[in-house]
């Protein structure tokens, strides 16, 4: 993490809310089938070695791991790694590699170790510029030569957008919110208010690829996650029509990659190669 206090904020956050269910619930599950759509387009074929390093309740871990991968998991908060063992468990076929208490910044990897290092949600958490350059640096270390990184990023659009299409724009208490994050990509949130997240960095789609090109990344994909589909009108009645499923989908696809609509997703991806 950053600095002291958001460090304290972000594991308060996530110690309360229950990070292991968020993806089966609303337009979240638009997030994960389409950061698992991402993830294999480059994954090398199992038995990878895979570092996911704030993988948080192990979502993805596990999902990898049932595919015959090697999964480290990596979080910063004890509860999430309980959680990630406690999944791991459920799969006793396919359990995780490892899920360990640690820091994005400090992998606990020897060099050109990995296969592939998932950055699902580190660099969004380190607010500061070069805690994030420290990120990449450190997942370029562990990684084989032509090894793959996956970062993701929260557009700087992300709250604006949100608070639009999800009723509470005219709160007055998180007016200034949204404004700070338009001006500098800095969210926080004093409000005490759950629902509008805690201490975080939202890229601009092309600052995104600036970081991955400082740590020495060659860049192989910047895509929107979810595009605007996550904007959508009913979204829960949509997802569950397998027809309107797959329409959404495709749609999503066939902008993921256009300039003028990565800032409208709520996350952006960059996958990098060493």
């Amino acid at each position: 993490m950053s600095n002291e206090n958001s460090t304290r904020e972000i594991l308060g956050f996530y110690t309360a809310a229950d990070e292991a269910s968020r993806l089966r619930t609303g337009w979240f599950q638009l997030e994960q089938a389409r950061t698992e759509e991402l993830i294999l387009r480059h994954l090398p074929p199992p038995p990878a070695t895979i570092v996911d390093a704030g993988g948080g309740a192990g979502a993805y871990a596990c999902w990898l791991a049932t595919r015959g991968y090697q999964v480290h998991l990596i979080d910063p908060v004890p509860k999430h790694v309980e959680q990630a063992r406690a999944a791991s468990n459920q799969q006793p076929e396919h359990p995780l590699a490892s899920a360990e208490v640690g820091d994005a910044r400090h992998l606990p990897r020897g060099d050109a170790s990995a296969d592939a290092v998932l950055l699902l949600g580190p660099l969004y958490h380190l607010v500061e510029k070069e805690d994030r350059l420290a990120c990449l640096r450190e997942a370029r270390r562990v990684l084989r030569p032509e090894g793959f990184a996956w970062g993701a990023a929260i557009s700087r659009f992300a709250s604006l957008l949100d608070s639009l299409s999800h009723g509470f724009f005219d709160d007055p208490a998180f007016a200034p919110v949204v404004a700070r994050d338009l001006e500098d990509g800095q969210h926080r949130n004093p409000t005490g208010n759950p629902l509008y997240f805690t201490d975080a960095y939202l890229h601009r789609p092309g600052e995104l690829s600036r970081e991955f090109l400082a740590a020495g990344f060659q860049i192989v994909e910047l895509a929107a996650i979810e595009g605007p589909g996550w904007i959508a009108r009913d979204f829960d009645r949509l997802w569950n029509d397998p027809a309107q499923r797959e329409r959404l989908l495709a749609v999503v696809r066939k902008v993921e990659k256009e300039p003028s609509v990565l800032g409208a997703s709520s996350h952006i991806m960059a996958i990098g190669r060493k």
